[in-house]
C-alpha cells in the first residue's frame, strides 16, 4: 500500500514570476535626484516672485513720474507770455531758486491756457501754475522731497485765492529749471523785473533719491527740454528817410 503524504506541500516559484525589487541605494538616489529637482523649481519660484516684485515697484516709480512730465510739458507748451498787447489775464513767468547745494529746489511759476472749460466754472482755460519741491507730508519717514503742482483757476479774483496744491511724485532729491535766452542758458527768470518775454526754452531736471536720501553717483538726472513757442510781438514803427537831390 502507498502511503499518504500529510502536511502541505510547498509551493515553487513558476519560472514567469519574478522576485526582484529595489534596492535600498536606488531609493536613496531616486530621493536625491527629487531633491535636487525640487530645489530647482523652488529657486525659479522664487527668482520669478522677485523680479515680479522689483518690476512692480519699478512701475510705481515710474508711472508717477512720467505723469509729472507730461504735465510740465504740457503747461509749458501753453504758457502765456505777459506784457502789453496780451490778454489782461496773462501775468508774470517767474523761475527762481528756493534752495541750492545737491538738494537744489527751484520754484517756477508762469500763466498756461491748460485749464479745462466746464459749463459749471466762471472761469477760463487760462490758470496759473507753480512747480516746486516740498517736504513730504507722510513724514520723515521717506526719503526726498515731494514735487507739488500748484493750481490757481481764478486768476481775476479781487483779491488772491488759495492755489489747490496737486500731488505728482514723492522721492525728489532736487528740482533744477534752466531759461535759454536764445544764446546762453540762465538759472534764473522773471518777467516781472526786467525780462519782457518767455525764454525760448526751458531745461527741467529731476534728481531722484535713494532709500537713504542721498543722491548715488551712477544715478542720471532725468532732463526734460520743452521749447516755448509762444512769444510776444511789440510793434516798432519804422522810420524812413528820403533824399531829395537840389
Amino acid at each position: 500500500m502507498k502511503r499518504k503524504r500529510t502536511g502541505q506541500s510547498q509551493a515553487r516559484p513558476g519560472k514567469g514570476v519574478s522576485c526582484s525589487a529595489f534596492t535600498l541605494i536606488e531609493v536613496m538616489l531616486a530621493l536625491a535626484v527629487s531633491a535636487i529637482v525640487l530645489a530647482a523649481i523652488g529657486s525659479v519660484f522664487y527668482s520669478a516672485m522677485r523680479l515680479r516684485d522689483r518690476t512692480s515697484a519699478l512701475l510705481d516709480q515710474t508711472a508717477p513720474l512720467q505723469h509729472a512730465l507730461t504735465l510740465l510739458r504740457r503747461d509749458l507748451q501753453g504758457a502765456l507770455p505777459p506784457g502789453p498787447g496780451n490778454l489782461p489775464l496773462a501775468g508774470d513767468f517767474q523761475s527762481e531758486a528756493m534752495g541750492g547745494g545737491i538738494a537744489q529746489n527751484d520754484r517756477l511759476t508762469f500763466f498756461t491756457t491748460t485749464g479745462a472749460l466746464r459749463d459749471n466754472l466762471p472761469w477760463g482755460d487760462i490758470q496759473q501754475v507753480s512747480y516746486e519741491l516740498r517736504d513730504p507730508t507722510q513724514g520723515a519717514s521717506g526719503a526726498g522731497r515731494d514735487l507739488i503742482r500748484s493750481v490757481t483757476r481764478n486768476v481775476l479774483a479781487p483779491t488772491p485765492a488759495d492755489p489747490d496744491d496737486q500731488w505728482l511724485m514723492g522721492n525728489v532729491q532736487s528740482l533744477e529749471v534752466s531759461c535759454f535766452d536764445g544764446v546762453n542758458w540762465r538759472d534764473s527768470w522773471d518777467t516781472g523785473m526786467g525780462d519782457t518775454n518767455l525764454p525760448t526754452a526751458i531745461r527741467i531736471r529731476i534728481q531722484l533719491a535713494n532709500e537713504n536720501g542721498n543722491v548715488s553717483i551712477n544715478q542720471q538726472p532725468i532732463e526734460m527740454l520743452v521749447p516755448l513757442l509762444s512769444q510776444s510781438r511789440t510793434n516798432q514803427p519804422t522810420t524812413t528817410t528820403s533824399t531829395t537831390g537840389s
